[in-house]
């Protein structure tokens, strides 16, 4: 199980991400990613699944065409931990 992130880990982690949004509400990280068209938005969702399902960490996300909505938290730490930040990590170097 993973620990919850302590402010300062949180902040520090978030700095070294490119577009993620802390919600504190929910004590999650979110991002909305657009791409050229359903092919290329379903292409991103099919390695990103792969990454999650090699790191045993699974994003909520929803899709609607072009656009890709990904959200992280770690429901059993009860909010963001360590997973979710080395998840959105390899999201964003999948879509670099």
């Amino acid at each position: 199980m993973a620990d919850k992130l302590s402010e300062d880990e949180r902040e520090k982690g978030l700095r070294g991400l490119n577009g993620w949004v802390y919600d504190a509400a929910d004590d999650a990280i979110s991002h909305v990613f657009k791409f050229k068209d359903f092919s290329e938005a379903f292409g991103f969702m099919s390695r990103v699944a792969l990454a999650a399902e090699k790191a045993g960490h699974h994003p909520d996300w929803s899709n609607s065409y072009n656009v890709v909505t990904v959200r992280l938290s770690t429901h059993d730490a009860g909010g963001l931990s360590t997973k979710d930040l080395a998840l959105a990590k390899v999201i964003d170097a999948i879509v670099a």
